[in-house]
C-alpha cells in the first residue's frame, strides 16, 4: 500500500498568527477612537441645543426688562403727577383753612355787621372750596381739640392725608413694583449671558477634541467640556423659563 506523505509546508507558505494579532489592536483602537468621535459628536450636538437655548431665554429676558423698565418710568411720571396734583390740592386747602379760621373770628366780633359779613363769607367759602375729606378733617379736628391738650391740625389726620395722596401712593407702589420687575429678569438676563459664554467654551473645548488624536488629551478636552456645559445648566436651572 502507498503511503500517502504531507506536503511539507514552507515557513514562508505559514498562516501569519502574530501579524494578525498585531492587527486587531489597531482595529480595536480604530474602533475605540471612532466611538470617541462620536461622544464627541453627540456632546456637541447637546451643547449646540443647549447655547441656542440659552441665547434665546436670554433675549426674552433681555426684552421684559427693557419693557419693564418702560413701564415703570411711565408709571413713575404719572405718580410725580400725582403727587403734583395733591400737593396742590394740599396747599390749597391750608390756604382754605387759615381763611376759615380769620373768618370764625371775625364772627366772634362785637361788630354785628363785621360778625355777619364774616359769617356769610364763611359760608360760601365752606360751600365753595371745601370737599367731603377736609370737611371730615375739620370736624376731626374740632373733636380732638375739644378734649383738651395740644392744638391738633385738620391736616394731621391720618383719613385726610389718605384721601389726598393715596392715588399718589399706589401709583408709586406700581412703579416700584416694575423698577423690582425690571432689576429681577436684567439679573436673570446676565445669568443666562454668562451661561451662554460658558457654553461658547464648552463647545470651543469639544471641537478641539473632535480633532486631537491623542486619547488622553481628548478625554481631558471632553471633560473640562462637559465639567462646563454642566455648569452652564446648573445656572440655568435657577432662571424661570419664559415665553413670548
Amino acid at each position: 500500500m502507498t503511503e500517502l506523505t504531507r506536503p511539507a509546508i514552507s515557513p514562508e507558505s505559514a498562516p501569519a498568527t502574530q501579524p494578525a494579532a498585531e492587527e486587531a489592536q489597531p482595529r480595536r483602537l480604530s474602533s475605540f477612537f471612532g466611538d470617541l468621535e462620536l461622544l464627541v459628536v453627540v456632546l456637541l450636538g447637546i451643547v449646540s441645543v443647549a447655547t441656542a437655548y440659552t441665547s434665546f431665554q436670554a433675549a426674552l429676558y433681555d426684552g421684559l426688562s427693557a419693557s419693564a423698565y418702560s413701564q415703570a418710568q411711565n408709571s413713575q411720571t404719572e405718580a410725580e403727577s400725582l403727587y403734583l396734583e395733591a400737593n396742590q390740592t394740599y396747599i390749597r386747602d391750608t390756604e382754605t383753612w387759615s381763611r376759615l379760621t380769620e373768618l370764625s373770628i371775625d364772627m366772634d366780633s362785637a361788630d354785628p355787621v363785621l360778625a355777619a359779613s364774616a359769617e356769610a363769607k364763611f359760608d360760601t367759602l365752606h360751600f365753595v372750596a371745601v370737599d367731603e375729606a377736609l370737611d371730615a378733617a375739620i370736624i376731626w379736628s374740632d373733636e380732638q381739640n375739644a378734649e383738651g391738650g395740644d392744638y391738633v391740625s385738620p391736616f394731621d389726620s391720618e383719613e385726610y392725608l389718605g384721601a389726598r395722596f393715596s392715588m399718589w401712593s399706589v401709583e408709586d407702589e406700581r412703579s416700584d413694583a416694575f423698577f423690582a420687575d425690571a432689576e429681577r429678569y436684567n439679573t436673570y438676563g446676565d445669568r443666562l449671558q454668562l451661561s451662554t459664554v460658558l457654553m461658547a467654551v464648552s463647545l470651543f473645548l469639544l471641537g478641539v477634541a473632535a480633532v486631537v488624536r491623542g486619547r488622553r488629551t481628548q478625554w481631558m478636552l471632553i471633560g473640562f467640556g462637559v465639567t462646563i456645559a454642566l455648569t452652564a445648566t446648573v445656572l440655568n436651572s435657577f432662571v424661570p423659563f419664559v415665553w413670548f
